[in-house]
């Protein structure tokens, strides 16, 4: 699926300006740099586009949102995937997949976000051909791999509380699973790699714009019925699909863990491990729920886009398309607020993360707190018991707290 507006390149363009927000009429048409030539896919004909301008004020306003989201989510799942990587303890199936959850959505916000918002709000891909390929792409990579984690994580979830006496998955095993989520991926974005380019527009002031578009075999996006099969089917995919797999397998896990009444009486052990799953499993639906609440107003969009798309010529239409997928996109910032908020082990991970950054950017002593850092660093690959005494020491203290509780 695009994760260009539609509008971007058919009746409604998103071109922005610092001025009031108007729409006007006027006629663009490709432009063959080489050739000194007007041209597109289908001959010599013109298409009217709707370009749009944003007063200053908005426009700031978008660029402060973006930037906060794509910083946040880049930023976080960095640290939860660091806090799995240091600490031995917390390797387990579930985190694993929960790094390449965090390593998906790490992507999306780096490689995908901060371009597609350039590109929505200027109408203007200065990134270059092989990037307008790349970039939507990884969008689809990355965004599959992110879903395809979160439903390997609710049958990893299935299988260890629902059938709990068969084999569980291996390190080896799960290592496989996280290769194929991402040869998947790579499958469903090859479309976009090979059929999106760019061309030039001339616009009504004789200025010339860069355009990041897809051209299939039967035409351009927007008149492309095979464009419009491969985005239904990436939908069904990444998102429908998965949603009705992961409500039943945590339907089943709720009754396993909420409905089921142990037989005479179940020891401390028996009961803090029924606490502990109930504790990831509420984590998980909540991480699934966030899921499905941002990502369904951008599904519903192309749904009414591709039916009705007279509703594209409608002024306020850019920024309510800016707003659903910020949306979308917010969801790889969320999850790790998730992971910091419901689960212990990542918030004192990422309390760990802070100390650490914090002894990093001791300014006092520089030679002092590189000391420190070298400590902390061998600390957190020792569990040596002669580190748990409490003594004062900045990065034994931090063992001795990170150890005891973030444990699988």
């Amino acid at each position: 699926m695009s994760f260009h507006d539609s509008s971007l390149i058919s009746s409604c363009n998103a071109s922005v300006t610092a001025s009031n927000f108007t729409c006007h009429n006027f006629f663009v048409t490709f432009y063959d740099v080489n050739n000194n030539e007007y041209i597109n896919d289908t001959g010599n004909y013109t298409e009217e586009y709707q370009p749009f301008a944003l007063p200053l004020w908005r426009h700031v306003l978008w660029t402060m949102l973006f930037s906060i989201m794509v910083v946040s989510a880049s930023v976080g799942n960095f640290i939860v995937i660091w806090i799995v990587i240091v600490n031995k303890r917390m390797r387990s199936v579930t985190n694993y997949l929960l790094v390449n959850l965090s390593l998906a959505d790490a992507m999306i916000s780096t490689l995908n976000v901060t371009f597609n918002f350039t590109y929505m709000l200027n109408l203007n891909w200065p990134f270059g051909d092989f990037y307008c390929k790349f970039n939507q792409f990884i969008s689809v990579v990355s965004i599959s791999a992110s879903v395809f984690t979160l439903v390997a994580i609710s049958v990893d979830r299935y299988m260890a509380i629902v059938n709990p006496l068969r084999p569980r998955i291996g390190k080896r095993a799960t290592f496989g699973i996280i290769a194929a989520i991402w040869a998947s991926g790579c499958v469903i974005g090859i479309p976009n790699f090979l059929f999106f380019t760019t061309d030039f527009n001339i616009m009504n002031d004789g200025s010339i714009r860069q355009v990041c578009f897809s051209e299939w075999p039967d035409g351009i996006t927007t008149r492309s019925g095979i464009e419009y099969i491969y985005n239904v089917m990436f939908m069904m995919i990444t998102y429908f699909i998965p949603i009705i797999s992961m409500t039943y397998t945590y339907s089943r896990i709720g009754i396993e863990l909420w409905g089921s009444k142990s037989i005479g009486e179940s020891i401390q052990r028996q009961v803090d491990n029924v606490k502990s799953k109930r504790r990831v499993v509420k984590m998980m639906i909540v991480i699934v729920v966030i899921f499905g609440v941002c990502w369904l107003p951008f599904h519903v969009y192309f749904i009414i886009t591709s039916n009705y798309p007279e509703v594209t010529k409608y002024p306020p239409i850019q920024e309510i398309y800016l707003a659903i997928y910020w949306l979308a996109m917010s969801n790889s910032m969320i999850n790790p607020i998730i992971l910091y908020w419901m689960n212990l082990k990542f918030r004192r991970g990422f309390k760990q993360f802070l100390r650490c950054c914090c002894a990093l950017a001791n300014k006092d002593s520089q030679g002092h707190g590189l000391f420190e850092l070298q400590q902390l660093d061998r600390s957190l690959h020792s569990h040596s018991p002669t580190q748990k005494n409490g003594t004062s020491t900045v990065s034994v203290s931090i063992q001795s707290d990170y150890n005891n509780n973030i444990t699988e």
